[in-house]
């Protein structure tokens, strides 16, 4: 294994913590955050980008308010899709692979079935069409690329569904409501960061678009019972539909993603939800 220059964009987020601590030990990392440089501002990163000349640039920088992107539509459209087609831009310039970070609301949620790396993508919200225009633009600016999907994510420190679960609780809420018509994927940044390890880390040059989300399914009703279980909390828990708790964006029914990619290039699958969510809960600064 050689040690890389890694550039994580938004590298003081949820994900991109987890990657940095995970990483530290073995490559390089420089942070290309909100505070270090603009990745809407072309010039200012490509000048912050050439300074490092980084291997690998792991693009998880986004605008991530599913409901505040239908009312901000064109800040989020500038940060995830302007945005990433100038990453891309200077990851191609600087010889660099480009990781990016998407999404499973590229998809509209109306299959019977998980969606693989080979479905078509149909966005429904303003956050899903963004982040499909950012992997279009990546895809259309560099040569070196792979596009890694992730899900329902939740990780150490948050914030995430699970770390508003817990403050609701800790608050004294007698009776939580969450939707159980929803299907999907949890996934910890720990379950995240580690296959984004192996990928890079691996002999094959790997290309092209990996969905990276845990194994197993379930409701955000149910994730949350099994939370609560597992932190030894008596909490009540009622289900209730979308219909029933509106959103400003429609969210997929179906946010199921298949591991494709990962089968068919005999790559280790990734670990089934109630571990990853047990591994997370017992080792959270809660």
């Amino acid at each position: 294994m050689n040690s890389k220059k890694i550039m994580i964009t938004g590298g003081r987020g949820m994900l991109g913590r987890q990657i940095t601590d995970d990483f530290k030990s073995e490559h390089t990392i420089y942070i290309a955050d909100i505070d270090d440089t603009d990745i809407t501002d072309l010039d200012r990163f490509h000048k912050f980008t050439k300074e490092i000349n980084p291997d690998i640039i792991i693009h998880a920088a986004a605008y991530t308010r599913v409901d505040g992107a239908e009312t901000e539509s064109d800040f989020a459209y500038k940060l995830n899709a302007l945005g990433s087609k100038n990453v891309a831009v200077v990851a191609e310039a600087v010889k660099a692979k480009i990781i990016y970070i998407s999404t499973d609301y590229v998809f509209d949620g109306v299959s019977s079935k998980p969606y693989n790396e080979y479905d078509t993508p149909n966005p429904t919200s303003v956050y899903g069409k963004s982040k499909y225009a950012g992997e279009v633009f990546v895809k259309e600016n560099s040569s070196d690329y792979l596009i890694t999907r992730i899900s329902w994510l939740y990780g150490l420190g948050g914030p995430s569904f699970l770390h508003t679960m817990n403050r609701l609780s800790v608050d004294g809420v007698n009776e939580l409501k969450v939707v159980n018509d929803q299907i999907g994927n949890p996934t910890s940044t720990i379950a995240v960061s580690r296959k984004l390890k192996s990928l890079i880390n691996s002999d094959i040059d790997l290309k092209g678009i990996f969905h990276l989300t845990c194994e197993g399914s379930t409701s955000w009703y149910d994730l949350a019972v099994a939370f609560f279980k597992l932190r030894g909390f008596d909490q009540k828990v009622t289900p209730c539909s979308s219909l029933e708790y509106k959103t400003s964006a429609k969210r997929p029914a179906n946010s199921q993603l298949d591991k494709m990619n990962l089968r068919l290039h005999n790559l280790e699958q990734m670990p089934n939800w109630q571990d990853a969510l047990k591994e997370f809960v017992d080792i959270e600064n809660w």
